[in-house]
């Protein structure tokens, strides 16, 4: 049997057809709009030899007392962004370790989380000139028309493999970027830029139109440079005279010699850890994700960790006993271990000897790098030492440990009364190599976070850990990946009524236990 199309449907096949075909022709590569962008902004040339850029201005406030704009970048990766309104400046910055925030109260303070990444992003984006974004690790797509100011612009968005994303809008006839759209610091910040001008062959705006959360800042550019000189200092934390900081060799020597009580503490510890990790492809987009849960508890400093659940499923009864053995046998094997150790370290005491622990500590920070920006602030309830660090030019690593570590620039949030790191931020300042690359090369920008809890008044557990890694193995495949784990419901375990399996499921929670 043959049929026919219905001769009334046809018009509107074709007038689908023609408005898919319309679609598709109007469909905008974000790479071309980008380059088009660079081209009117000044050029690739010129824009990849902006060192900084100084954007001062006013703004008119409801007291009549006009307000101060400041925006500072220095490269590779420096922030510096200030609002003077009614005399009391509200800042936020990132100096390439640490990032920072004051209010209009005066109070400065070290941002944390989500607060922390929105401002190292907008740092990487700024400074980036959005000249390669495949090296800054940056995905770019196409999301459409809009209107800014009753003007046609092409909307992009860019997201980090982080997941932040920035708006952009470009004008569609002279290419400049005339609208941005971003998280900052827990609001939604939107500039609007206008009256372009060349500063040293670059276009830059003289008018703003910020938006912070609900509050307007209407801003006429009194200065802009480019190239100008932007002191280190700018970035910096400010100091307060007042602030009495401990001797750092002391102090860190005091957290390597706690460190096995520390460890003895943790062992009256259980609780559950969550991994959940993302593999990304080279353009941004999902490749895997994994979320497996496992129960967990330490012994001799090591943390102990059976899996239970794969993507949210209880693993099935073979599985589980399988992975009970994996446990019970990774035990027996630390315990060896340990016997071994004890028995060097009792040597060398008899024969008069120090012990030389194969462990690197906290101490290899202190030969290793340089720290700058000490202040002490409050953390999760405890009062802690801040510093920022970053790599020592004149220390000549030699162990493997030593050079891993002199890669690294970050900050550090230490309690001294508990002899225990709060907090780490770091990232990789530039490429790990190792063995020459053939084996791997971690990349720079390679980054992680860790953070603890102070919990029953005695002892830092691990409640986050967030890594994104950039890297080469074998000189040929290149992998992104993100991984978040959390710790949570600590309970108290006793190590010594662990007999034949390697799961904590027995231990009972303490009555003085905080709740996940």
């Amino acid at each position: 049997m043959h049929t026919r199309p219905n001769i009334t449907r046809i018009p509107l096949m074709v007038l689908s057809l023609g408005f898919l075909f319309c679609a598709a022709s109007h469909a905008q590569d974000p790479e071309k709009i980008i380059s088009q962008y660079l081209k009117a902004a000044g050029g690739r040339k010129t824009l990849s030899k902006i060192q900084t850029i100084s954007l001062e201005g006013t703004f008119p406030a409801p007291e009549g007392v006009p307000g101060t704009f400041t925006f500072y970048l220095k490269a590779p990766n420096h922030y510096y962004s200030e609002l003077i309104v009614d005399s009391k400046p509200v800042i936020e910055a990132y100096n390439g370790k640490s990032a920072w925030h004051q209010d209009s109260g005066g109070e400065a303070s070290t941002l944390l989380g989500d607060s922390s990444a929105q401002l190292e992003a907008a740092s990487q984006f700024y400074n980036s000139r959005l000249l390669d974004l495949k090296k800054a690790k940056i995905a770019a797509a196409y999301i459409g028309h809009a209107e800014v100011r009753g003007k046609d612009s092409l909307q992009v968005e860019l997201t980090t493999v982080t997941g932040l994303k920035r708006e952009l809008f470009f004008d569609v006839q002279c290419h400049l970027l005339v609208k941005e759209s971003a998280p900052l610091d827990g609001l939604t910040e939107e500039r609007i830029y206008s009256d372009y001008r060349a500063e040293n062959g670059v276009q830059l705006p003289h008018a703003i139109e910020l938006h912070r959360g609900n509050a307007v800042y209407n801003i006429t550019l009194t200065r802009a440079s480019v190239n100008g000189t932007v002191g280190e200092r700018v970035f910096d934390f400010p100091r307060k005279s007042q602030v009495q900081l401990p001797d750092l060799k002391a102090l860190f020597k005091e957290i390597d010699d706690h460190q096995k009580a520390i460890d003895k503490i943790k062992e009256n510890y259980a609780g559950t850890r969550v991994d959940d990790e993302t593999e990304y492809e080279n353009d941004g987009r999902v490749k895997k994700r994994e979320v497996k849960e496992y129960t967990f508890f330490y012994l001799d400093g090591d943390e102990i960790s059976t899996l239970v659940k794969k993507d949210g499923k209880p693993l099935s009864a073979d599985e589980q006993q399988k992975e009970n053995e994996k446990t019970q046998k990774e035990i027996q094997e630390i315990q060896k271990r340990q016997a071994k150790k004890d028995a060097k370290e009792e040597k060398q005491k008899e024969e008069g000897k120090d012990s030389d622990s194969e462990d690197p500590g906290i101490e290899i920070f202190l030969r290793v790098s340089q720290f700058v920006n000490p202040r002490r602030e409050r953390f999760r309830g405890q009062d802690v030492l801040v510093f920022d660090f970053e790599p020592n030019p004149d220390f000549k690593a030699h162990k493997l440990e030593e050079k891993v570590v002199q890669k690294l620039a970050g900050v550090v949030w230490i309690d001294e009364k508990a002899h225990d790191v709060a907090r780490l931020e770091a990232y990789f300042v530039g490429d790990m190599k190792f063995a020459g690359g053939l084996v791997a090369n971690l990349q720079k920008g390679t980054s992680f976070v860790m953070e603890q809890q102070f919990i029953n008044d005695e002892v830092w557990l691990p409640t986050y850990l967030e890594a994104h890694v950039g890297v080469r193995v074998l000189l040929v495949k290149g992998l992104k990946v993100n991984e978040v784990t959390k710790y949570s419901d600590y309970k108290r375990f006793n190590i010594e009524t662990l007999s034949s399996i390697g799961k904590p499921k027995d231990a009972q929670p303490s009555a003085a236990d905080p709740k996940p």
